[in-house]
């Protein structure tokens, strides 16, 4: 099957809630719809598409996780601005029974509002807020793909249809080849891209001297050693779902600020070779700005919607290699 070229898009998540290695962290202040939707217009300027992330989830035997952000229908307010829709399979006995249902209605449900849909969130990493702890997560991944995509292409919408992952620490981890086998024609042919979300001096310190080539090697990676093990042909694009650096004790934001603009731009630097099609930071705000965890302060905004200054950085990212981007 042909795949159709696709501009690249940058983006971010905008909400406060996010997740940890022990569950969800809530955001010590509310959000301020207005004042996100201030900050969004500032980093979107004038690139003709940018993404907003939402998360939702499906469980038919618990409660789902929470969707986040709320009232995000307030943030698509600029023309080009599409919500990139994440759907977390959270069913905890691993039964498959609605989720098909669930995807297809989700499709139906954004419509046009719809720029892409991702189909569970990190399946192979094995935390509790994460899709790799569910069990089942492998064959609900490829028929959450391809039921989205039939529906997209029924409905004749716009969207790209994928999923996402994290980076392979252990080269014998199994997840690759497991989907490899489950990955069949009609999943192959419902790809259109596969995303990558990375942290780098995050977890493990890099040092600022060596960040872009250890991004670059983690990208190069994922495109010629993780994929290839599932047999993803190499003209589904790579995307960049999430990436960032929490600010905090001894991690100050003009450090953050730097890291930024080395990570956005070896990603630009690569995009042509290893056929990345976008990027999305996370995140917009933090949870808590005086929090002492790393996951509290992910945000370009304090707690208080106050800008840090990698806001800046990321706006001005935009504004310049958008254009150059556009054009691979």
């Amino acid at each position: 099957m042909a795949r159709r070229r696709r501009e690249f898009t940058f983006g971010i998540y905008p909400g406060g809630l996010l997740g940890d290695e022990h569950g969800l962290l809530h955001p010590v202040r509310p959000d301020d719809p207005v004042r996100i939707a201030e900050a969004l217009d500032l980093l979107q300027g004038a690139e003709p598409g940018f993404r907003v992330r939402v998360y939702r989830s499906f469980a038919a035997t618990a409660p789902a996780l929470p969707e986040t952000p709320e009232g995000w229908e307030a943030y698509l307010g600029r023309p080009g601005r599409k919500v990139d829709l994440v759907l977390q399979f959270r069913e905890p006995t691993g039964s498959p029974a609605g989720w098909e249902a669930y995807v297809r209605g989700q499709v139906r449900e954004l419509g046009g509002r719809l720029g892409s849909v991702q189909v569970c969130e990190e399946p192979n990493a094995d935390l509790p807020v994460l899709d790799g702890s569910v069990p089942g997560v492998l064959e609900a991944l490829v028929a959450g793909v391809v039921a989205a995509a039939d529906e997209v292409r029924a409905l004749g919408l716009d969207a790209a249809v994928g999923f996402n992952a994290v980076p392979t620490v252990d080269p014998d981890a199994p997840f690759w080849p497991a989907l490899g086998r489950l990955a069949d024609r009609r999943f192959l042919d419902a790809l259109d891209y596969v995303g990558l979300d990375f942290f780098p001096d995050v977890f493990r310190p890099v040092p600022a001297e060596h960040l872009a080539e250890a991004t670059a090697w983690v990208l190069h990676t994922f495109r010629h050693t993780d994929l290839p093990k599932a047999g993803i042909p190499a003209d589904v694009p790579i995307r960049i779902c999430e990436n960032g650096w929490p600010t905090g004790p001894d991690r100050p934001e003009d450090a953050q600020a730097r890291v930024l603009e080395t990570v956005v731009r070896t990603v630009a630097d690569r995009a042509g070779e290893l056929g990345i099609d976008g990027y999305a930071l996370f995140a917009l705000r933090d949870a808590d700005s005086s929090g002492s965890s790393l996951f509290h302060r992910f945000g370009l905004l304090h707690d208080d919607h106050a800008p840090k200054p990698a806001f800046d950085t990321y706006r001005r990212l935009i504004a310049e290699l958008g254009p150059r981007l556009r054009e691979l």
